[in-house]
């Protein structure tokens, strides 16, 4: 049912309470599709990111590892062992460092040089760097161990032609952060970067998107389905309320974080 599919975006705990409210959410659900418009012109350029980490503007970076990753992580990880995982727009994630230390792959893209250069000094884990041939001006930084590789450029100048395929993706503050507009650039790049059995987890955001500007930016479940529902299988695993004193200043008074695991159909 139509309902039971759009559900997370809204996070009404009484849907079922009654028919009538059943029907007064369901209406809401059709007048929130349309909300994205509202964040529609909003384009994020690389100097407003930059700038936000060189003047220590990043709320944003958690100190642990995300508690819906440690939740979901056996979901994402399907059983196996030694997993490739991509984080795009990576930042400093203490994430990295977690599945890392649990024998995974990781391999992060980020367009700052000073969020890069922050893990590696807070995680106190040695590293060494070099040109990547590939991308000019792209620089790549490996751990001493091999198991974290970084590479410093925009999400746009990668590719599977020499960062490979993943076994999963950790899309924590990608997808909310990039500019509405490039969405679907965004998405076919993360398809391309698929292995077949990838699993892909996924963190958006539902709010009153007339009320905040973003980043971080609403992103329904209409839009997650417009961009990966002809190829992927999206399965809807749990809405928390997120909402803050950061929301509040905003002007929101819900703030739902949705979290979505993404696989592909088979072919």
């Amino acid at each position: 049912m139509l309902l039971a599919v759009q559900l997370p975006e809204v996070n009404r705990a009484s849907i079922l309470q009654s028919e009538n409210e059943t029907m007064a959410d369901a209406t809401e659900i059709v007048k929130k599709n349309d909300f994205d418009k509202f964040q529609a012109d909003r384009v994020i350029k690389v100097d407003e990111w930059l700038n936000r980490w060189e003047n220590k503007q990043t709320p944003f970076h958690m100190n642990e590892a995300h508690k819906m990753l440690k939740k979901y992580v056996d979901v994402m990880l399907n059983g196996k062992d030694h997993l490739r995982i991509l984080f795009p727009l990576c930042g400093k994630a203490v994430d990295m460092k977690w599945l890392a230390d649990l024998g995974h792959k990781i391999v992060g893209i980020e367009v700052s040089e000073k969020a890069i250069l922050e893990f590696f000094t807070e995680q106190s884990v040695s590293y060494s760097k070099e040109a990547v041939s590939d991308v000019p001006g792209a620089t790549l930084f490996k751990s001493s161990d091999g198991k974290i590789s970084i590479y410093c450029c925009s999400i746009y100048d990668v590719s599977s032609s020499f960062i490979g395929k993943f076994d999963g993706i950790w899309d924590r503050g990608s997808l909310v952060a990039i500019s509405p507009c490039d969405r679907q650039r965004y998405s076919e790049l993360m398809l391309s970067l698929m292995e077949d059995d990838c699993c892909y987890l996924l963190e958006a955001f539902d709010y009153d998107p007339r009320l905040h500007k973003g980043p971080p930016f609403f992103v329904p479940f209409s839009a997650i389905e417009e961009l990966y529902g002809s190829t992927c299988n999206i399965k809807f695993l749990e809405a928390a309320d997120m909402l803050t004193d950061r929301q509040r200043e905003w002007g929101l008074d819900y703030f739902i974080q949705n979290i979505y695991m993404i696989t592909l159909k088979a072919t």
